[in-house]
């Protein structure tokens, strides 16, 4: 099925963080295909307008839930009413997280622990939950949005990398367990995407297509792929990134 065509039965999918950019820009895909949607955002208001402008492109089912994701004690019972909701779930889709400020993490710890804590103990926490839930039914998609920052550290950004290193790595433990229980992982890694978050970084309109993104996270959905670079350019390009030398690698102004 490609990002355009509709199944004849509405896919259910939970989208958390649905109030990012590349978040919405995916779920408006979903919109247009006629899927079941359980949105969970931290703003209310901001999340209402984003569940009635899916409404109207076209989902057959919308429902939402306000939440702090970093309280993870509330992770349980938050997802047990998702999937109540939508009664059942084929696709988790996590696109929660934060750059935070490396520069103020560098001096800082607790501006260190607040990036990490978001952006890999909370997914975590997520994705444990409805590993669990998929399991038990040998079926479903998790699909996670990491980051290229993760596959190597780099100075001016090494607390978010690392918090996205971390995710990976959790991810793909993960999928190695799940896989053969009939459960897909994916693992997205992103280059720099144009959206809200990013506007104010130096050459931001440079960055990749955010609705471009948003389709090869659909089609690497629908393929049940395991790790998606987007734009596809990426893969190489951290991939000699990886294998540069450390003496020469921690000389260099990145």
């Amino acid at each position: 099925m490609t990002s355009t065509q509709s199944s004849s039965t509405p896919r259910k999918i939970l989208v958390l963080g649905a109030t990012s950019g590349i978040a919405e820009a995916t779920c408006r895909i979903w919109a247009a295909q006629g899927a079941s949607l359980f949105l969970v955002a931290r703003n209310g208001e901001k999340l209402a307008a984003v569940a009635k402008d899916l409404k109207t492109r076209g989902a057959s089912y919308i429902d939402t839930a306000v939440a702090d994701l970093d309280d993870t004690d509330s992770h349980p019972a938050l997802l047990a009413h998702a999937i109540n909701s939508l009664t059942g779930m084929d696709i988790a889709y996590l696109a929660h997280g934060i750059l935070g400020d490396q520069t103020h993490a560098e001096q800082d710890f607790n501006a260190a622990a607040q990036v990490i804590h978001t952006n890999l103990m909370a997914p975590v926490s997520l994705v444990t939950w409805l590993a669990n839930f998929c399991v038990q039914r040998r079926s479903g998609t998790i699909a996670v949005l990491s980051s290229v920052a993760g596959d190597r550290g780099r100075k001016s950004n090494y607390v978010y990398g690392a918090s996205k290193a971390g995710l990976s790595a959790f991810l793909e433990g993960l999928r190695n367990r799940v896989d053969r229980e009939g459960v897909t992982v994916l693992t997205i890694k992103p280059g720099p995407v144009k959206t809200a978050m990013t506007a104010g970084m130096p050459r931001s309109e440079k960055f990749a297509d955010v609705d471009s993104v948003a389709e090869s996270i659909v089609r690497a959905i629908d393929k049940k792929k395991d790790t998606l670079y987007v734009p596809f350019q990426w893969r190489p390009i951290m991939f000699a990134v990886r294998h540069i030398p450390e003496r020469i690698f921690k000389k260099l102004n990145l």
